[in-house]
């Protein structure tokens, strides 16, 4: 089961897991997820809070639930608190309830990365949580929850720490990834906005190397937390750049103050990810930005 599957991220995991010849059901409201993501995998159209997830459960008596369904805009978790906490502490803990009923094998987690950890470059998996922002309390209450009822139940768990990941499918409109912004504003002609005034510091992860991920954590990592990025920095002025290059626009962007929530810098340490997962990136930020403008269909200029 990947619930969120409709969406960015969950959906390339559930294409992938699908192909690999598993039986794979989605559970997505369909609230920024599209059918069209996943057109060939069954699709139950529901919110994970609903009491319903427990009879979906016991239908499809899941063996790993990859939870990647979330309320992810950090402005909003300032905004509406009471919301962010409602979908992603007691929308998680309702899967969870439901998984330990129906006898699930294991319950991968998305969790994040900076949204954690705050402002740390090179973070470790022992670095101190810092989160700045309600969005990243949730992830963090969530990921000890899982470790008590891993500790009560006897249900494995993996939690992994994403860096800012970013790919083909991804979203461009409302709160998303900026590498998505970035390439819609580039086919619509329109100059691209720095926030930090094109000095936020973010570790950029393509979305297939998460993918190997969250499959490697279906055997391995019971029990762990595991940051998932690529351990390198990248200011968001750099990225444009590079995107400007690729893409070969003249556009010129508007420099402006962060935004409230935003945390000026991190990046992730992967050295657990390469020790208890045998994972590590596989794609250069250029080579997934290369496929990611294609997928937006903007040309790329150098091959």
């Amino acid at each position: 089961m990947v619930t969120g599957g409709a969406g960015f991220i969950g959906s390339h995991v559930a294409r992938a897991l699908k192909e690999e010849g598993h039986e794979v059901l989605v559970v997505d409201d369909l609230s920024f997820g599209k059918r069209e993501n996943i057109p060939e995998i069954d699709l139950e159209v529901v919110d994970i809070r609903d009491e319903k997830i427990h009879g979906i459960f016991r239908d499809f008596s899941p063996h790993y639930v990859f939870h990647l369904a979330a309320q992810i805009d950090v402005r909003r978790s300032l905004r509406e608190p009471e919301v962010d906490a409602a979908i992603n502490i007691l929308g998680t803990l309702n899967l969870i309830k439901a998984s330990i009923s129906t006898g699930a094998e294991k319950f991968i987690f998305a969790s994040t990365g900076g949204a954690i950890y705050g402002a740390v470059e090179n973070a470790t998996e022992k670095s101190p949580p810092r989160p700045e922002c309600p969005y990243g309390v949730a992830k963090l209450t969530c990921e000890h929850y899982l470790r008590n009822f891993y500790l009560w139940e006897g249900l494995p768990f993996t939690a992994l720490r994403l860096a800012n990941v970013y790919g083909p499918r991804q979203e461009p409109r409302g709160e998303a990834g900026v590498v998505a912004i970035f390439s819609l504003h580039i086919k619509e002609n329109k100059r691209p906005k720095l926030f930090g005034y094109g000095k936020l510091i973010r570790d950029y992860v393509y979305v297939e190397d998460v993918v190997r991920a969250f499959i490697l954590s279906m055997e391995k990592g019971d029990g762990e937390i595991i940051n998932i990025g690529t351990g390198k920095k990248t200011t968001n002025g750099e990225l444009w750049e590079l995107m400007k290059k690729l893409s070969g626009t003249q556009l010129e962007p508007i420099l402006e103050e962060k935004k409230k929530g935003e945390i000026d810098f991190y990046s992730l340490s992967i050295e657990k990810a390469k020790r208890v997962l045998g994972w590590e990136p596989q794609y250069s930020l250029e080579e997934g930005l290369k496929k990611t403008l294609e997928y937006f269909g903007v040309c790329t200029r150098v091959q």
